[in-house]
This record gives structure tokens, C-alpha cells and sequence, in this order.
């Protein structure tokens, strides 16, 4: 296993172990994360992401593998399990992530997961009907950038 595999594994084996402060000391401090509902966040943003989304997701958790990686890229993927607090709907997210590393730290993340998917499981008929369309998606994502700034405030 090479240096960035290892910090891969070291990655999700702290988001397993709800250690968000080790999620974080992952990342560069110009680190970039992007998936279909946080869009372009900064490394300020990402940390507090992972802080939010352990914090407050108590019945969270995550397996990890097919972790693979090379000097500058790498990619594994990962299941969430959880309940969506807005909800109270059990979901089960699929998610293929997509890396690149400078010196030892993650500069960029790429998660990628079905939206439409996701949404059924989440919203339930609003999901079914919606989550198909840019609205909900775009909905989501002011809502959950809305909640990161909040949370970044506290």
C-alpha cells in the first residue's frame, strides 16, 4: 500500500471511527470537495462539513473499500448509512470518491453518488417525484450550504 492509499484508508478509517478532527488533518489548506449536494467547497468549508455531518449524524456509519492511488490521484468508494434528520428516513448512499493529493494531503475530492437515488430514500414521494429535477437538486443544495454557514458561525 502506497503513502496516499494509506491516507485514504487513514481518511475513512477516521470517518468510521467519527474522528472529524483526523478527517481534517487530511486536507491541504487549499483543498477543494465537491458532490451533488456541497458544490465547490473551500478546505474551511470541507472540515466543517465533516464536522456537521458526524456530529450531528448520530446513527451514522460507513464502510469503505476498493481504496486504489498514485503519486498525484486515487479513488475508493464508500457506503453511508444513516437517517436523514429532516425526515426521520433510513438511507443508504452509494458513493464512488475520486481524489488528488499534494504533499501527503488531499487537495481535491470529487464524491460522486446518485442524486435521484439518494432522494427516494430521503424525501420519499417528494424524492420519487422531484428528485429527478434540477429544482430539488438546486433546493438541497441552498439548504445544505444554508445549514454549513450556520454551523461555521456557532
Amino acid at each position: 500500500m502506497n503513502a496516499n492509499e494509506k491516507l485514504i484508508e487513514h481518511f475513512y478509517t477516521c470517518f468510521s471511527n467519527k474522528d472529524y478532527k483526523g478527517m481534517q488533518a487530511c486536507y491541504a489548506d487549499h483543498a477543494t470537495f465537491s458532490d451533488a449536494v456541497f458544490k465547490n467547497l473551500n478546505a474551511a468549508q470541507v472540515r466543517a462539513m465533516w464536522e456537521m455531518l458526524i456530529t450531528k449524524g448520530k446513527d451514522m456509519r460507513i464502510a469503505f473499500g476498493n481504496i486504489t492511488a498514485t503519486e498525484h490521484s486515487g479513488s475508493a468508494h464508500w457506503d453511508a448509512y444513516y437517517t436523514f434528520s429532516t425526515t426521520g428516513r433510513k438511507v443508504v448512499n452509494r458513493i464512488d470518491t475520486h481524489f488528488e493529493f499534494e504533499n501527503g494531503k488531499i487537495i481535491k475530492q470529487v464524491d460522486d453518488f446518485n442524486f435521484y437515488t439518494w432522494s427516494k430514500q430521503a424525501l420519499g414521494l417528494s424524492g420519487l417525484l422531484l428528485g429527478w429535477t434540477s429544482f430539488l437538486q438546486r433546493k438541497i443544495n441552498a439548504t445544505a450550504m444554508s445549514n454549513l454557514e450556520k454551523f461555521m458561525t456557532k
